[in-house]
């Protein structure tokens, strides 16, 4: 069994408080960790903070080399940290791979934002108090960002705000997940192997709760980006004071289906949006709204999607769907989708516990907008399917959810098409794609209790720095 010390200020700390690791496809141990002390912190904050002295003079391509040399290293380790991802959080290896991909892909991207950092001139003659004079903005870094993320993408959502971070000047304290902390720990010594001064990425593992407090609550730290629950994240939120904060959060994303969709192309997305990583993805498909007249096909082609996956091992390359984070969590989802049974909803495939956290991919018509699986996040191998009558009507259901993170609709229409994505309230609105779509340097982040600010390495990196105005008398 493998150890994963910390990483702080360019060296591995350890504690005398140890913590497994564990597949959750069987509950077999894959790594031990260390827990944070209070003075672990600390010493974290301390390393970052001195680190940001050396992080803001070092010029931009030093920055960007630094991240090119980290994405080489991380490819270079794929089938490693892919196998790393899929213990650790249950994740198909085959999707693992893909996530290790797109880790690369934002290191890229982030390491171009880099060179492309810059302000702007400013016209002050343009009113008469400003003749004679000249200004600009330049974009400077924070200093410290604290990074908290969650188990599901635990390399992938990690880069979104450490690679921007570096790009921009910042040192950075990271808390991955208590239950995913394996790959992030691998991806700082490919760091430090990059040349990234020592102190500018620190990791440090242990209980949620009290690390994050602590790091909203210290002076040091100059941002808070999290991604995870919209409980945590308010919390995080009302605690930072003056910081900067970026919140990642909830959502329940809805899928419209008019009735001249090619059902061919949108049944398969749908499936894909609802099942890949038994549903713990943040813009998963949770609710499908399907005009009257294509309803009953619709809803065969998704059933039949959902009962071709293949259900196992993560580490194995056949394997579509495995298993929740933790057997909690399969014990919430399976109640939701019985709460939904007992309303008047029909289980149309599905849903079966089969062991541990391993849910049965299900398909649930018509339940109520009331029960949970309808209103709140189920973050689990589980999508409802319901009929409408008009757009006005799907349009309006689709709205009706605190969450607002990304929304889609399937049509052959453009007017339809954009006028629905004018009246849909999302971050984000996809037209004949599944919700679920996510290109790493697009703008991501939501509205309502989805979140605040925007990920993106380019959009990050705005988040991430501060504009400062020049002016000089000519």
């Amino acid at each position: 069994m493998a150890v994963f010390p910390m990483w702080i200020g360019g060296r591995e700390v350890t504690t005398a408080q140890r913590r497994p690791v564990v597949l959750p496809f069987d509950g077999s141990v894959v790594g031990e960790v260390f827990e944070a002390t209070p003075e672990v912190v600390d010493h974290a904050l301390a390393c970052a903070a001195a680190a940001a002295r050396v992080m803001r003079a070092l010029p931009r391509h030093e920055r960007s080399a630094i991240l090119r040399r980290a994405q080489a290293l991380l490819l270079a380790s794929r089938d490693e940290i892919a196998r790393t991802i899929a213990s650790e959080c249950g994740k198909p290896i085959r999707e693992a791979l893909v996530e290790v991909d797109r880790a690369a892909g934002t290191l890229g991207f982030s390491a171009e934002e880099a060179h492309r950092l810059a302000g702007e001139v400013v016209p002050l003659d343009a009113s008469p108090a400003g003749v004679g004079r000249m200004a600009m903005t330049v974009r400077e870094p924070l200093g410290v960002v604290a990074a908290i993320t969650p188990f599901n993408f635990p390399l992938n959502l990690p880069m979104h705000k450490i690679a921007p971070a570096l790009a921009a000047g910042n040192a950075v304290v990271h808390k991955p997940a208590s239950w995913t902390p394996l790959a992030a720990l691998q991806m700082a010594r490919l760091f430090a192997e990059s040349g990234l001064p020592d102190g500018a990425l620190n990791v440090i593992t242990g209980p949620g709760g009290s690390i994050g407090e602590r790091l909203a609550l210290d002076p040091r730290v100059a941002m808070i980006t999290f991604t995870g629950s919209a409980e945590v994240g308010m919390r995080l939120r009302s605690l930072a004071g003056m910081k900067k904060v970026t919140l990642e959060l909830g959502n329940n994303s809805a899928v419209i289906i008019c009735a001249d969709a090619d059902l061919e192309a949108a049944a398969p997305r749908c499936v894909t949006g609802s099942f890949a990583h038994s549903g713990q993805v943040c813009i998963s498909v949770q609710r499908i709204f399907v005009e009257a007249g294509v309803r009953g096909e619709f809803l065969e082609r998704l059933a039949d999607g959902a009962r071709r996956l293949r259900i196992g091992h993560p580490l194995d390359a056949q394997t579509d769907v495995s298993s929740l984070i933790t057997e909690g969590e399969a014990a919430r989802v399976s109640e939701w989708i019985e709460e939904a049974r007992q309303a008047g909803g029909q289980l149309i495939t599905g849903g079966r516990r089969l062991h541990r956290a391993t849910i049965e991919p299900a398909v649930v018509a018509e339940a109520p907008d009331s029960v949970r699986l309808s209103c709140q996040e189920a973050f689990g191998p589980v999508v409802c399917i319901n009929g409408y009558q008009t757009l006005e009507e799907a349009i309006a259901r689709v709205n009706a959810s605190p969450y607002g993170l990304q929304a889609s609709i399937f049509t052959r229409d453009l007017t339809t098409a954009f006028r629905a994505a004018q009246q849909v309230h999302v971050g984000g609105f996809l037209i004949n794609e599944s919700p679920q779509f996510r290109a790493d340097q697009m703008p991501y982040g939501g509205v309502k209790q989805s979140g605040m600010g925007r990920e993106g390495p380019k959009y990050a990196i705005e988040e991430m720095t501060e504009p400062k105005l020049i002016i000089w008398k000519i």
